[in-house]
């Protein structure tokens, strides 16, 4: 049902890097990715790598997560997904009045976490403890979804 999934936050280095590697990591045969909603850029074009603490935080947790490179969410990578997660309602909302077509079919990443789903923060610039969190509620989400894409694979 879901083969394709895309992972949106707002600079694609902190949120979802993560969620996109975790999802890869207990869903090998589906194609995940992950993009922004402006994503972090060098001046010559390149994307930035994931945020050093993020990443630093996922390490120390048993989590090895390959180099990045931020992207941009554009229309033609909303085209090629089945499922969108984003990390807020405002990404959301975003989405949805930019990409209308993907309205229906972009949900929040921790949508199974409670009832009426629940945001992720954004740790960009912020304490340990606030990635420790962010970190908490993405492996948390990541399981739920797992449950929703692939019931076979748990």
């Amino acid at each position: 049902m879901f083969n394709k999934v895309l992972v949106v936050c707002l600079g694609n280095i902190c949120r979802s890097p993560t969620g996109q590697y975790l999802l890869q990591q207990q869903l090998p045969e589906h194609t995940i990715d992950s993009a922004g909603i402006t994503a972090m850029k060098h001046s010559d074009g390149r994307g930035w790598d994931m945020c050093p603490k993020a990443r630093a935080v996922a390490t120390k947790h048993g989590y090895q997560f390959p180099t990045h490179e931020a992207q941009q969410l554009t229309r033609e990578l909303v085209s090629q997904y089945d499922l969108i997660l984003v990390m807020e309602q405002a990404h959301r909302r975003h989405i949805a009045q930019r990409y209308p077509e993907a309205q229906a079919k972009t949900m929040l990443f921790g949508q199974w976490l409670e009832a009426g789903g629940k945001e992720i923060p954004d740790p960009y610039k912020k304490s340990d403890e606030v990635y420790e969190h962010v970190l908490t509620l993405l492996v948390e989400a990541t399981e739920q979804w797992v449950r929703k894409i692939a019931p076979h694979r748990l």
